[in-house]
């Protein structure tokens, strides 16, 4: 065959043709199928709104929003769907972790942790690197939060029931007084908690880590001297815990160990099972036990049999 300027055009629209129906008409053809998945519901107006601030101020570039099957160590509960994203235009997906996914970030936090820390994120994560946003006022900040906390959708809902619940029970029991907030947060630690010390000595090695911990992961609410008073507690109420209220109200390892592992669901205070190992906790307990509370139960009986390497 010559290469014919009617032969050159030819081709040239029949190539064109095959990449659109393989680029695009297909791909639509197949996506168009898509039905919604066991957690998709249509956002809200203001939810619609916040997902703008997302994307115009660049959110996107270090987030992502979805979790695959090898994802697992990340922590996820759930594997994404296409049927998910069903009404989101364009989706969101990302490619870059350099903050958390945040696929199913919905109700993990109460609202005011999320004010605090779109304000600017080291109030809350003391190693963030992430830029502050306070530029955005207060206003525009619950908008975006409304996003955010949609993030999971009908799971994300039942999240932000769990928190909503919650925050009025600590609310409550702050309001109570001294002795009355902390009846409220021991008594929601299981018993066999509440009685186990801290199975590894106060040594200055541990300690040492201890305070390395704490300036990393807790600081920024619970203060440089533990009183509560850190950048974070001018939007958080009930306020971050002042930890030497603590002493002589029966405090121990365990309950420590506890509510750093579990966190206090309806406060700022998050959960950290997912980001420390255990010894990391026992060791920012005793940290705390030690410096804040001036009251230790490290190494005591009942402690079993020693760990293998341990002083």
């Amino acid at each position: 065959m010559k290469m014919t300027p009617t032969a050159v055009v030819a081709g040239s629209l029949l190539i064109l043709i095959a990449v659109v129906m393989v680029v695009l008409i297909l791909p639509y053809a197949d996506t168009s199928k898509t039905i919604p998945s066991d957690l998709f519901r249509p956002r809200t107006a203001v939810e619609a709104n916040g997902r703008k601030l997302y994307i115009s101020n660049g959110c996107v570039y270090c987030h992502t929003q979805s979790i695959r099957s090898i994802d697992w160590g990340l922590g996820a509960e759930r594997i994404a769907e296409a049927g998910d994203y069903l009404k989101d235009h364009p989706i969101l997906l990302g490619s870059q972790r350099t903050g958390p996914d945040l696929s199913q970030e919905g109700g993990e936090h109460p609202n005011d942790w999320h004010l605090a820390h779109f304000t600017n994120p080291r109030n809350t994560r003391p190693l963030s690197i992430m830029p502050p946003f306070k530029f955005l006022k207060t206003t525009n900040i619950e908008t975006l939060t409304q996003y955010v906390q949609s993030l999971g959708l009908k799971n994300a809902d039942k999240r932000i029931e769990r928190q909503n619940y919650w925050k009025q029970e600590a609310v409550k029991a702050y309001e109570s007084g001294v002795d009355g907030n902390v009846a409220w947060m021991h008594g929601h630690v299981p018993q066999g908690w509440r009685t186990i010390p801290t199975p590894y000595p106060a040594t200055d090695a541990g300690l040492a880590r201890g305070r390395k911990i704490f300036q990393d992961f807790c600081f920024g609410c619970h203060g440089p001297i533990g009183d509560g008073m850190g950048r974070a507690e001018r939007y958080i109420y009930p306020p971050p815990l002042n930890f030497t209220i603590l002493k002589g109200r029966g405090i121990s390892g365990g309950i420590i160990y506890y509510q750093i592992m579990n966190g206090i669901t309806g406060t700022a205070m998050p959960y950290f099972k997912k980001e420390l190992e255990s010894e990391k906790i026992w060791d920012v307990g005793n940290y705390i036990a030690v410096y804040f509370i001036d009251q230790v139960d490290a190494n005591q009986e009942p402690k079993g049999i020693d760990a293998a390497y341990e002083p």
